[in-house]
């Protein structure tokens, strides 16, 4: 059976090599669900890689509302970078919604292999990357697209989110209200 991280490491691909060096540095360890990986004030010490379940992450506004402010499935890293690069206290929760399964590296170690390891480095300059535009495409969406546009974009781009998360956090995510979801999704359901 091929070791899930195998199939993480694979854009760019890493050299069986190195991937004897990595996946024993990463150990595997399971959240339930509504359990919090990182809350607000903590700084970020680990990098997982999320093999099953469903996670969110999400902020506290001024007036005390829960913000959602993304999501992560399979495959993907659950971290909070700010605080993970920079060593600070985190701004965000981050909470399964769902029993999950994820592989975890310590900073300390994730740095080692970063600085030694060229194919693990360009794996995570990829990522980061990856991570970046997508950010900076969610911030240009609030600002530029209605409403609607947002939820059409979610559907087509991340569908697990819409089966998987609760409306709540799926119209946080979007800068809505639930009513105004469930207008949407109702004109929807009607075309």
């Amino acid at each position: 059976m091929v070791h899930f991280l195998t199939s993480v490491f694979q854009q760019p691909p890493l050299s069986s090599e190195e991937l004897a060096i990595v996946i024993p540095s990463f150990t595997q360890t399971s959240f339930a669900k509504n359990d919090f990986i990182l809350l607000e004030g903590q700084t970020n010490t680990s990098y997982y890689f999320l093999e099953s379940g469903f996670i969110r992450s999400f902020a506290i506004d001024e007036e005390g509302n829960d913000i959602t402010t993304g999501f992560v499935s399979a495959g993907e890293i659950v971290w909070e970078p700010a605080s993970l690069f920079l060593q600070m206290n985190s701004k965000e929760n981050i909470q399964a919604l769902e029993d999950c399964v994820c592989w975890k590296i310590d900073f300390g170690k994730f740095q080692e292999l970063f600085n030694s390891l060229e194919n693990f480095r360009d794996n995570g300059r990829a990522r980061l990357t990856q991570a970046f535009f997508q950010h900076k495409m969610r911030s240009l969406s609030m600002i530029t697209d209605s409403a609607e546009q947002r939820y059409n974009m979610l559907m087509k781009q991340h569908p697990l989110i819409i089966q998987r998360a609760p409306l709540k956090h799926i119209a946080t995510y979007l800068g809505i209200t639930d009513t105004s979801l469930s207008r949407i999704r109702k004109k929807i359901s009607q075309s």
